[in-house]
């Protein structure tokens, strides 16, 4: 590549010593020449910050100072951020070997992606990857609309600042749980989501206490509390209407074990829910392509 836009990697953490170093490593290791890297850090005792000071001469900026929880220091670190492209890893995930390269790529490959999603993969407590999606997810508003929500991986998720201006450059801190399907509501109303089939990052599953576990149910009521506020254009509202008809249909004729209801489903989504094209690697010419 000739030009490598800069990319912002915001870290939030609080006292997450046992995995932020392996974090910091994932970020620094890609050793992508235009990074913007920012750990915003919420005051840890747990040794948190003398890991963060091991790497301090890396970082574009460092901070431990009490906050009001994670989505308040995502803000404050893309609020000292410059990059074209925008991201947030929280202290346990990891981005995959060489992947913001990937990420360089694509966003300067095709104009028109402005919001891209990576293939969703996982690591365990030890660092390990131990999964990927056997299915690639591609997604819509509609989806979102139509409550088929669960899950935009947060990891794997990159976006120019242009979109970020336009929806106001801020997250909704209110928020406690479900700060990061706020933003991706957001991003809907002005952009498509563009999926790739590149594995960009890992979301860490661990065996211990792990917010994404043990407030399930808060993050979902924080989901139906934001999506209650939507208000829909009429030309979305036909849509929404024409695919609840169309699901309880389905749901009618899956009885029937002679019908793919399943397919006639997803016939429909494909017609309506307007699906940007997918992003796949071509092997012969060695590049991203959409097909």
């Amino acid at each position: 590549m000739a030009y490598y836009p800069k990319i912002t990697i915001v870290t939030p953490n609080y006292n997450q010593a046992d995995y932020l170093e392996q974090t910091i490593q994932s970020v620094l290791g890609q050793n992508y020449p235009n990074l913007e890297y920012i750990i915003i850090d919420g005051a840890s005792t747990d040794g948190s910050v003398e890991i963060i000071k091991k790497y301090a001469d890396k970082l574009t900026y460092w901070e431990s100072v009490a906050d009001k929880g994670m989505y308040h220091a995502i803000q404050k670190g893309f609020e000292k951020s410059t990059g074209e492209i925008m991201a947030w890893i929280n202290s346990d995930d990891m981005y995959i070997s060489k992947s913001l390269f990937s990420v360089a790529e694509i966003f300067s490959s095709f104009k028109n992606v402005n919001w891209l999603l990576g293939f969703p993969t996982f690591y365990d407590a030890q660092g390990r990857l131990v999964h990927c999606s056997h299915t690639m997810h591609r997604w819509s508003k509609f989806d979102v609309y139509t409550g088929n929500y669960r899950w935009i991986q947060q990891e794997s998720v990159f976006w120019r600042r242009t979109l970020w201006d336009k929806i106001g450059a801020s997250i909704d801190i209110s928020l406690k749980y479900a700060g990061d399907f706020d933003l991706w509501n957001k991003f809907f109303k002005h952009d498509k989501l563009y999926v790739t089939t590149a594995l960009l990052s890992g979301f860490r599953q661990r065996d211990g206490e792990q917010l994404s576990m043990s407030q399930s149910a808060a993050y979902e009521k924080e989901i139906q509390l934001i999506l209650g506020k939507n208000e829909y254009s009429e030309s979305e509202k036909r849509v929404i209407r024409n695919y609840e008809k169309v699901y309880k249909r389905s749901e009618f004729l899956a009885k029937f074990r002679i019908f793919n209801a399943a397919a006639y489903l997803a016939k429909f989504k494909l017609q309506n829910f307007e699906y940007p094209p997918l992003i796949t690697f071509n092997r012969q010419t060695q590049m991203f392509e959409a097909t």
